[in-house]
Formats: structure tokens, sequence, C-alpha cells
């Protein structure tokens, strides 16, 4: 630390630091402005997504609580230690998630958002947690996080030089967010182009045609409680994405609840179909290593008639914009909820090339242009993460007094 620094506590550099009201309030569609912890993203407030409370709850608690311009709002649970400033001079109220913080004089607010928002700040908090099930920061930890304090024109020059630097990282971030964007959308569109555009050696079959099962399973009794540590794979509807299986999440069961769920053993290259909620029409084809296998309600099998169709081709066909737009409008047919019935999929029509080697052709050169897509992917999913591992590593050199 650079002489002329002090380091002091946050409770001895802040006029005020508090949280919001403890009751959950009731909302309306007009009054005062109310926050929560979700409204706060990293040195932002989500001002387009608020709550409302009448005049009556905002009375209660503007006696106690009273944030205004200038001051720093820090969600003290769910993305703890997030900070930021209120930049709009309007009347609000939050809730307890929040707390905010009033600076004194000697500290400039933008630097004290800059030094909440850093990892040498973030580090105390992680420290200072509280709370078994989610856990949050109490106000008196707080107050007790160490923040190093330069002289006040110093604490500007830091703040101008950090705007600057991040500013040109933020540009940087967004041009590597909108190149991940398009890519993945240059692959949607080729994708949905091979089956809006079919040729005339393409057929139309329903689905029952082309497969020797359709079905889902079911969750074992006791749900959640009765899955194992390991065992033989449950899928569930989390498990299956677009063009991928996600292993995070895999629940496990039994060879006796396997058995009772011998109805819906998946088998190797069995397409999968999310058929309820908010995943619906959501689709893969299910790797080998996960066999065994069983589905719950959640999840139907498709098994493809290899004589027919290739399993690898029906499951792109699926997850194309074309025939995905039509199965989410099959599942919105429903009386109570999304959901795609085994007779809406075994009457779903499909078009296909009477050819099972143009099939497997044009799945092929799809596949070759995902896994381009895909490295593509990773170099800006790369890219993104160094550019966010660079402002850590600023914020770490600003707070040392090494800028």
């Amino acid at each position: 630390m650079r002489k002329g620094w002090i380091v002091k506590r946050l409770k001895d550099v802040c006029e005020k630091i508090t949280d919001g009201t403890h009751q959950t309030p009731n909302y309306f569609e007009k009054g005062v402005i109310f926050l929560s912890s979700k409204n706060v993203k990293s040195q932002k407030i989500d001002w387009d997504n608020v709550k409302y409370i009448d005049k009556k709850q905002h009375l209660e608690m503007h006696k106690r609580i009273a944030p205004r311009l200038n001051d720093i709002l820090l969600a003290k649970n769910g993305t703890t230690g997030v900070a930021a400033l209120v930049d709009r001079d309007v009347i609000f109220d939050i809730y307890v998630s929040l707390a905010f913080l009033r600076p004194l004089p000697i500290v400039f607010p933008l630097y004290l958002l800059n030094f909440i928002n850093s990892p040498i700040a973030k580090k105390q908090f992680n420290k200072r947690l509280k709370g078994a099930g989610v856990p949050n920061l109490h106000l008196q930890e707080i107050r007790e996080v160490q923040l190093p304090i330069p002289p006040l024109p110093e604490q500007k020059r830091i703040v101008k030089i950090l705007d600057e630097i991040f500013t040109a990282i933020d540009k940087a971030k967004a041009n590597a967010e909108k190149n991940l964007s398009n890519s993945k959308e240059l692959f949607k569109s080729y994708l949905n182009g091979v089956f809006c555009n079919r040729g005339k050696d393409w057929e139309e079959k329903k689905l029952g045609e082309v497969t020797t099962k359709i079905g889902s399973g079911a969750t074992p009794r006791g749900g959640n409680a009765s899955y194992k540590e390991e065992g033989i794979s449950l899928v569930r509807s989390m498990n299956v994405h677009d063009f991928y299986f996600r292993e995070k999440k895999l629940a496990f069961i039994d060879k006796a609840q396997a058995d009772a769920l011998s109805n819906v053993t998946v088998q190797e290259n069995d397409v999968l179909l999310n058929i309820t909620g908010a995943s619906i029409a959501r689709c893969c084809v299910i790797p080998n290593k996960y066999l065994p296998a069983r589905v719950n309600q959640h999840v139907s099998i498709i098994r493809a008639k290899d004589d027919i169709v290739s399993p690898f081709f029906l499951n792109l066909l699926l997850t194309s914009k074309f025939y995905k737009d039509q199965l989410l409008f099959t599942g919105e047919q429903g009386a109570t909820r999304q959901a795609v019935t085994k007779a809406q999929l075994e009457a779903f029509k499909i078009s296909i090339p009477k050819s099972l080697t143009k099939q497997k052709v044009i799945a092929n050169k799809l596949d070759m242009l995902s896994a381009e897509t895909k490295k593509m992917e990773f170099i800006y999913h790369q890219k993104i993460d160094a550019l966010e591992e660079l402002k850590k590593s600023i914020l770490k050199k600003a707070f040392k007094g090494e800028l």
C-alpha cells in the first residue's frame, strides 16, 4: 500500500449502514418503487423490473430506511457482495436483502463502489457470510470490512482510470458476446434452412410411423429423497438440452426402482424430448456413457426405426426452429399447462429424405458445422472470461495502490 494511505472499517467511513424492511410488503401495479437484491447488478441498478408498494407502507419504511442519490446498495444474500450506486434522484424503498451505505465526505462514492465490487472486498465478505441454507451478510459484519483509503484526489484519480479501462473492457466484452450470439444464430439459421427447404425426394410421415417407441416414465416414489448416490441413471428434463446432454444434477436410482420403470429403459441412440414445462421441446440423443438409464414423466423416449430414419437426423430435425415451433404450439394446446402427449407425438408430421444415405450426409454436414460453431463459441467464451479476470486483476491493483 502506498505512503499516505490508511485502512479503516466501513463503519468508520460511512454515515449510515443499514438494511431494508424485514416484512414482505404487498405489491401494486403503481406506487413507490421497491427494490430487492434481484435489482442490483454489478455496479448497476435494474430500474426496469421493479415492484411497487403503496404510500402507507412507504411511510412506515421510510422513517428508518430512506436511501437516496449516491448511496450504495449492497446485496446481502443471493448475489452476495454485489453493489451498485443509486444513480437516480427518486424516492424508493428496499427489502432486507439489500443494505445501503452512505459514505462520509472522506470517501468518494464511486471509489467505495469499486472497492465493494473488488476481489479484495469479496474475500472479506465471503469470510463473513452467515447461515447454513442461503448464506447472507449481517450488518455488523459489513461494518467491520476494511477499506484502504488514499487521499480524496487520489481516490478520484483511481476512479477515472478504472472508468477508462472498464469502458474499453466492456466494449471488447460486448463485441465478443455479439460474436458469440452470431455464431449460435448462424448454425440455427442453417439448420432451420435444411428443414424448411426440403427436396422432391423427401416424404411426409407421422412420427409414430418412423419409431418403435414413444413414451415417458415416472418419478420413483419418494421423489428426490429416494434418489441414490450412484446406480442407474434417471434422466430428467434438466438433463435434456438442444444438441447436448447435461450431466449436472443427473439423478440415480437402484435396481428395484429401475425395474419398476422397465417400460422406459433407454437404449443406445434413443432421442430424448422434454414434453412438459418451461423446457418443453428441448431434444438430444443420449450418450452411451449414461446408460443404463430410465426417464421420468417429463421426458419422452423417441426410438427411431433405423431402417427408415437416422436417430441423429431425427434429433436435428426436432431441434430445428421449423419443427420446434410446431412442437411448442402443440404443447400450448393443453388445458392446464405446457405439455405434449404421446398421442400428439405419434401424430406429429415430419418430412424426411427417403434415402437413409442422404439423411446421414445431411446429419454429418450439420455435425461438422456444429463442431466448428462450438469451437468458435469456446473461443468467445474464453475471451469473455479473460476480460472478466482482467477486470478483477485491475481492481486488485487499484486497491493495493498499484495503479
